[in-house]
């Protein structure tokens, strides 16, 4: 089977019918000559536990065409690639604080460093 004789290419946006359920994934029939596979992980973003909970057969769907196996035809496919990744503005909990440092410039040696060392570390168990 070569690419010019097939209808569909990686990343076509097309419409298909469910025709079965299985852990693993969903088959869905996109015309009377072919059929793919959403697997469990392109359903959505996150975790689904359960495809016929989401899924019945005979259910229309709109889905996005991953790969193509060019040997025998078989269909990738997905819905999560259709959706948007929700994300969040808010600060990651446990960030680690912005400190702004002065420019250092020069060598200053071990020996001079260390009692500022022993104070900032005493600073910062005096804090907890």
């Amino acid at each position: 089977m070569t690419t010019k004789e097939f209808p569909y290419h990686i990343g076509d946006v097309v419409e298909g019918e469910v025709t079965g359920l299985q852990p693993y994934g969903v088959f869905v029939q996109l015309d009377e000559d072919h059929q793919g596979l959403i697997h469990i992980s392109e359903i959505n973003h996150g975790y689904v536990s359960n495809v016929e909970d989401k899924f019945t057969i005979g259910q229309k769907l709109k889905v996005k065409i991953i790969d193509i196996d060019e040997f025998t035809g078989k269909m990738s496919l997905s819905i999560r690639a259709l959706k948007k990744l929700a994300t969040s503005n808010k600060p990651a909990k446990n960030a680690w604080p912005k400190k702004r440092h002065a420019p250092k410039i020069g060598f200053v040696s071990i020996e001079e460093q260390l009692p500022g060392w022993v104070e900032e570390a005493l600073q910062k168990m005096a804090t907890k």
